[in-house]
């Protein structure tokens, strides 16, 4: 283990998490139409590749970057595009979207090959790669994977930590990722320091999720790959805290990670990393929490993008009394 430091500050606030941290990843039901958002990333909305009335298939590229930061957006399944509109977004802001009709038939596209020979890979492939599956960071902040690994000439990058601390109250997404798709998570740390060049290399984990902590430990007996327990605090999970508890880099005010020579990504992130070389896969779906005392059962859900909120409040038997708030992202 690397030597552990401590951030000045932090809370302690109730976790919440024994709702759902027992909860199995449950795969939603096919819809029979979804609507995706251009402009679900940080950066530049994504450029229209489709129109009305085009036939699509599952994991086929509907939108292409709109510029360096941005990130091309797949379709979640099969069918026909019923309407170029706009949704609210999260935050309710209106959003150029496409409405997909679904055949029923889930049909995949096969525009992306498996990429098996990962380890021989030239690294630049591999970006390529994780840039054409629409990748962006599943923590939360939703940048563009692709940029995030490749850093200037000006500023090389030496560390890669995996954040599994998911320090948020209520959100057990990430955890139920760490025990059912260990070894996936695994395999895209590795291909993810093999596109970066580096080897030093973290997962790192907070103590509550003992564990996650232990399998970890017990597939990567045998790699580069180094597994960190950290303490429970909050925000034990944001980057320039991680980075400090890991390193003892502080990242300066207003700068990167790339600045002190790390990067992060989120163990949702390096799963869908390992899909798209492996499988193929682009990103065209994710795991949620959907929980809170309201919620009659709260789980934890694989969810195609462009499901509305209420099919997602439905996986979990929906509210069971009139709620205050509903809330998007962690409280």
């Amino acid at each position: 283990m690397a030597e552990q430091y401590q951030f000045r500050g932090g809370v302690h606030p109730a976790e919440r998490k024994e709702l759902s941290a027992d909860k199995s990843i449950c795969e939603a039901p096919l819809l029979d139409k979804y609507t995706v958002p251009l402009h679900q990333h940080i950066g530049a909305p994504a450029n229209l590749l489709v129109d009305k009335k085009d036939t699509v298939k599952r994991g086929q590229m509907i939108a292409e970057p709109g510029a360096f930061i941005s990130a091309a957006v797949h379709a979640p399944t099969s069918g026909t595009v019923k309407a170029i509109d706009t949704c609210s977004g999260p935050t309710g802001a209106q959003l150029r979207a496409i409405e997909i009709e679904s055949d029923g038939e889930d049909t995949p596209s096969d525009e992306l090959s498996p990429m098996n020979n990962w380890k021989e890979a030239d690294p630049e492939d591999l970006i390529g790669r994780i840039r054409d599956a629409g990748i962006v960071g599943m923590g939360g902040a939703a940048f563009p994977t692709n940029v995030k690994l490749s850093p200037p000439p000006s500023k090389p990058v030496d560390t890669l930590i995996i954040n599994g601390s998911e320090c948020e109250p209520c959100l057990t997404a990430d955890h139920r990722l760490m025990l059912e798709q260990t070894e996936q998570i695994v395999t895209g740390t590795r291909i993810l320091a093999h596109a970066l060049g580096i080897k030093t290399v973290y997962i790192a984990v907070e103590a509550n999720k003992p564990d996650a902590f232990q399998l970890f430990r017990e597939k990567c007996r045998d790699t580069e790959v180094g597994v960190q327990q950290l303490k429970v605090r909050y925000p034990q999970g944001a980057e320039k805290q991680l980075i400090y508890a890991i390193t003892g880099r502080k990242v300066p005010t207003g700068g990167l990670p790339m600045d002190v020579g790390a990067v992060v990504q989120n163990v949702g992130t390096v799963n869908a990393v390992t899909e798209a070389v492996l499988q193929g896969k682009p990103l065209y779906e994710r795991t949620i929490t959907v929980t809170g005392t309201p919620v009659a059962n709260p789980g934890n859900f694989r969810v195609r993008i462009g499901t509305p909120v209420r099919k997602a409040l439905e996986l979990a038997g929906g509210i069971r009394h009139e709620t205050r708030k509903l809330i998007l992202g962690g409280p």
